[in-house]
Parts: structure tokens; C-alpha cells; sequence
């Protein structure tokens, strides 16, 4: 069997015909390798042999037959296969697939044979990176990919479509348009300085600056936090005394029987991890531990574990009995929680609560909501209440173009630096020179987002994020 290894050492370019498996590791009904490169179809008619005979290939077109040895000429496996013609490709080159049944050794064995004809192993992402070198997408549509496959909700899902259909590259794109025109006219004030027409006129450069450039990158700025929660997510900890009913809560919210409920206080001993999706919003819950004194030797553990788990949690759902007025020890485990988002559950509603005016004085200046985790009576409103308190009640628009990371509000940010010097340059008659520089600057900073002036190390680390095979 032939080495599929990557050898790192091995210079790449664009004449490397590459392979490797697109889909995903473990049995199922079928498997797919993928090759790309110009010598994918002279690999193809080596090993494959079509069940019609010979055959003159044709783009687009599925064939049937089987993949065989070479050299024995023993058929390894019944497949499908389509040849794809550049440019009308994913990486705008010749492709091949080979779709055979999923089984992890005929995988291996065919694209051991497919390496062995020429083809190199490829790098994680490659076969994106070269649909962006070869100009098929942009650099927010090779990112966008990566989110489209990491996507836990619905909604992260139509944001990374979203990207992926331009919207992103769009916008950044009408910003730079804008910049390049501004641009312009500063490079003609420049050659012709002694011009006696007036060539800078500042207060409508100022307005144009203002309209077409600064106000849609504060815009895309602002939608980065949207962005990431909906792609990343937040992580929320159900903290309370024993017994109020934290399990209870978290088996509301999975709408399940998950974590074990008795009346003995300090059931659970360990903490207990959930995926959740509300509104669309990806949560990781966490239920905990009981926090008390003088617990024994393996509940106390657990409440070390809570305690490390709430250093980590973006919110805290602190969780009370409503059945009985708010105690010293829940006003303590109240201000133990520091800074973080709280947000208080008052447990027990389908009993004889106290007045909600006890929960006002015992906490306040934070949002109130009361439940019945035994009946799921309030759960709907808790989980309205939350999405509330993390997005800042803010609509959620899955089809506006929003930025999902961090390097890209990193560049956005700083191109809205740039385009703020311009403008306080404008209104205080700085230099045109020193304006086109700013405007270059802010122009090179939004090049990094859709990759006309990324650099090689930043495309490596972007790509790297990949799995191989796409």
C-alpha cells in the first residue's frame, strides 16, 4: 500500500495534482475521494474500468464500473465516477470523484492506488484554498466554508450562507470602491498642487467618507458580536444551593430526563454538560453540584468543579427556592458570582411563593424570572429572558451580512481607525499626501479580509482550520 502521508517538506504549486477523502471518517453507505489537478483524469482512466467498455469521458457525467488494481488488475471496488472539467469546478480545475461504498479499507486502498498514479495527499482545506488562489471565491466565502461546516444552529447556519453567498465580500467590496474613488481625487491634488481649481473640496469628501465608509464598517463592527455568538455560541451554569431544583431546570430545558432528581440534597456530585439551542443561539448548559458547607469528601469536589466551571461561564442562571425567603448563603452564593451576566430563576411557582418583592430587595438590579421546573410552567419565558439578556434583545437577521470572527473584526477595526484619521484630516487641511496614506491604509486593511493583501502565513493558518478533503 502506497504512503498517504503529507510531506510537509514538499514544496507545493499549482501543477501538484492532489487527493484525498471528503468524507468524513467511519462506515456508511458511501465514500468519496476526491483528486483535483491536471493529472486527474489521466489518474482516473489508469484505474478505473466503466462497465460499458471503452469510453470517451465527459464532463459532468456520472460512469459506472470499478476501481482496480493496476497491476494485479483485481477489482477493489463497484463505483460511481465523474469527471469535472476546468474551470466549471469547485477549485476551477480538473476534478475526479470516486464515490465507493464507505468502508474505511476500500477508501484507503483506492486512494492508495490514486497516490500511487501521482496524486499527493492534500493539506487540510486545500482544495478551498485553491478555489481562492484560482479566483473562484474570496476569502470571506473560503471562511465562510469553515463555518458552514461548524454551524449548531439553523441560524449559524444561514450566517455562514450568507457569507458564502458574497454578502460579506459584497459590502467590504463597496467600501473599498468608495475609498479607491476618495483615493483618486487626493492622488490628483497631489500631482497637481498648484492647481488654482479647487480639486479637495473637504466638506463633500467628508460626507461621502462619512455615508459609504464610516458608517457600514461601524456597522459590520457592531454585527461581530452578534456574529459570534450565534457561530460560537455561549456557555450558561445553573448554580444554586442543594435541592432548589438545578437538575430539575436543566431536564426542563432539554425537554428530557437527563440528570437524576430525588428530595436528597447533593445528588448530583459532578458537573453535567448539555447542548442546547434557543433561538438559535448555540448554549452549552452546565448543571452543577450543590454549593453548601460542611459537604462531604466527594460532593465537595463537585462544588470545586462548579466553582472552576463558573470562572468559565459567560451567564449564570442562579436558582432559588420560591417556596422560601431568600437566605444569607443565597445572598453570599449572589455575590460570589462577581461580574458575570446573572439572571434569577425563582423555582417552584406551581407551590406557595413568597412575594416577588422579597426577590426585588434580595437581589437586585438583575432580571427576575419564575418557573415551575416540575411542571415546565415559565421555561418558554426563561428561555426568551435569556436570549434577551445576551444579544441585547437585538433582532436576529440571518440574512445581513455579519462577521463571524475575530481576524476579520481585527481588520475592520482598523480600517475604521484609518478612515477616522482621514476624516479628523479633512476637517483640520492635513496634507493630501498624508491622507492617501491613511486612505491606503484603511484600503490594505479591508485587502487582509477579502484576501487581495493577505499574507502567505495568515492564508497557511486560515486554511489550516480545515479537514482535509475540503
Amino acid at each position: 500500500m502506497a504512503d498517504t502521508t503529507s510531506d510537509a517538506s514538499v514544496p507545493r504549486n499549482v501543477e501538484t495534482t492532489i487527493a484525498a477523502i471528503a468524507t468524513p471518517p467511519g462506515p456508511g453507505g458511501i465514500g468519496i475521494i476526491r483528486i483535483s489537478g491536471s493529472q486527474a483524469l489521466p489518474i482516473l482512466t489508469a484505474l478505473f474500468s466503466p462497465n460499458c467498455g471503452t469510453i470517451e469521458y465527459r464532463s459532468h457525467r456520472l460512469y459506472y464500473g470499478w476501481i482496480k488494481d493496476p497491476q494485479t488488475s483485481l477489482p477493489i471496488d463497484e463505483v460511481l465516477a465523474v469527471y469535472m472539467q476546468a474551470p466549471k469546478t469547485y477549485t476551477r480545475e480538473d476534478i475526479v470523484e470516486i464515490q465507493c461504498h464507505g468502508s474505511y479499507l476500500v477508501l484507503q486502498d483506492i486512494l492508495s492506488q490514486v497516490i500511487s498514479m501521482g496524486a499527493t495527499l492534500a493539506d487540510p482545506g486545500e482544495f478551498t484554498k485553491r478555489a481562492f488562489l484560482n479566483g473562484r471565491i474570496d476569502l470571506t466565502q473560503a471562511e465562510a466554508v469553515i463555518e458552514l461546516l461548524q454551524a449548531k444552529t439553523r441560524e449559524g447556519l444561514g450566517l455562514a450562507m450568507s457569507q458564502l453567498q458574497g454578502r460579506l465580500g459584497a459590502m467590504v467590496s463597496s467600501i473599498r470602491t468608495s475609498i479607491i474613488s476618495l483615493r483618486a481625487i487626493i492622488e490628483v491634488a497631489i500631482d497637481f498642487p498648484d492647481d488654482d481649481v479647487e480639486i479637495i473640496n473637504a466638506r463633500a469628501m467628508g460626507e461621502k467618507l462619512e455615508h459609504e465608509i464610516l458608517l457600514p464598517l461601524q456597522e459590520l463592527i457592531r454585527s461581530a458580536k452578534q456574529g459570534k455568538i450565534f457561530r460560537d455560541g455561549i456557555s450558561v451554569i445553573i448554580l444554586g444551593h442543594p435541592n432548589v431544583g438545578k437538575s430539575s431546570l436543566l431536564n426542563a430545558l432539554l425537554r428530557e430526563e437527563r440528570a437524576i432528581v430525588t428530595a436528597i440534597p447533593g445528588t448530583t456530585r459532578d458537573t453535567i454538560e448539555e447542548f442546547l439551542d434557543i433561538k438559535g443561539m448555540p448554549v452549552r448548559i452546565i448543571d452543577t453540584a450543590g454549593i453548601r458547607d460542611n459537604a462531604e469528601e466527594v460532593e465537595e469536589m463537585g462544588i470545586v468543579r462548579a466553582r472552576k466551571k463558573l470562572a468559565e461561564a459567560d451567564l449564570v442562571l442562579l436558582i432559588v427556592d420560591g417556596t422560601q425567603p431568600p437566605a444569607d448563603d443565597d445572598t453570599r452564593l449572589y455575590e460570589s458570582v462577581g461580574d458575570k451576566k446573572i439572571l434569577l430563576v425563582v423555582n417552584k411557582s406551581d407551590l406557595a411563593c413568597q412575594d416577588p418583592a422579597i426577590f426585588a430587595a434580595a437581589f437586585p438590579a438583575i432580571l427576575r424570572v419564575f418557573i415551575s421546573a416540575k411542571t415546565h410552567a415559565g421555561i418558554s419565558d426563561l428561555e426568551n429572558t435569556l436570549f434577551a439578556l445576551v444579544t441585547g434583545g437585538s433582532n436576529w437577521d440571518p440574512g445581513y451580512a455579519c462577521v463571524p470572527n475575530v481576524r476579520q473584526r481585527s481588520s475592520l477595526e482598523k480600517s475604521l481607525i484609518a478612515a477616522k484619521r482621514v476624516s479628523e484630516g479633512l476637517r483640520t487641511d492635513l496634507p493630501p499626501d498624508l491622507l492617501a496614506i491613511e486612505l491606503q491604509s484603511a484600503l490594505d486593511h479591508l485587502g487582509d479580509i477579502t484576501g487581495e493583501t493577505t499574507t502567505d502565513d495568515i492564508l497557511d493558518l486560515i486554511f489550516d482550520q480545515f479537514c482535509i478533503g475540503k
